[in-house]
């Protein structure tokens, strides 16, 4: 199994053990990628919104979209609400949009790291599987992790320095 993945799946099988460290400590992790895929989304100009380094990847557009849509399926599970969100924001292309609705999504999430100790050790559904909610809160900030790597990469081919990496 390729290393990143091996750790990918340590961590979250972790997770649904670790409530003896509390749902709070997933919220830094959390409000970190929060912010600084934020920052790239504000950083990337519009033009750049459709660029990819290779034709089998998303754009860094799609990349923001993808982290919008996915924030919304994990944490309305964790709230035990149906997903509110309506658009597929990975089709969309203005980056106005495109920022608007990750901003919301990210904002959707903020009540799901703030539960209780209690309920992050309750059971939900995730795609398909049963976990505990604080799982699911440490999947998906593994899972923003992931995706603000990729955007890393994107940002420095095209000359701009990430949020992470300025001063």
């Amino acid at each position: 199994m390729h290393t990143r993945l091996a750790f990918f799946a340590i961590l979250v099988a972790s997770a649904g053990r670790a409530t003896a460290q509390g749902v709070a400590t997933s919220r830094p992790f959390f409000d970190n990628m929060k912010n600084v895929i934020s920052r790239s989304a504000d950083l990337m100009p519009e033009a750049e919104y459709s660029f990819k380094p290779v034709a089998t990847v998303r754009t860094f557009g799609q990349i923001l979209g993808h982290l919008a849509n996915e924030n919304y399926d994990f944490c309305a599970a964790v709230k035990g609400e149906k997903n509110p969100n309506g658009v597929d924001f990975e089709k969309v292309a203005a980056k106005a949009d495109i920022v608007a609705g990750l901003k919301a999504a990210l904002a959707y999430c903020d009540a799901a790291y703030r539960i209780s100790d209690a309920q992050g050790a309750e059971e939900t559904t995730l795609f398909g599987q049963k976990m505990t909610k604080l799982r699911v809160l440490v999947f998906n900030a593994i899972h923003d992790a992931e995706h603000y790597g990729n955007m890393v990469t994107y940002l420095r081919i095209k000359g701009l320095v990430p949020p992470s990496s300025a001063p």
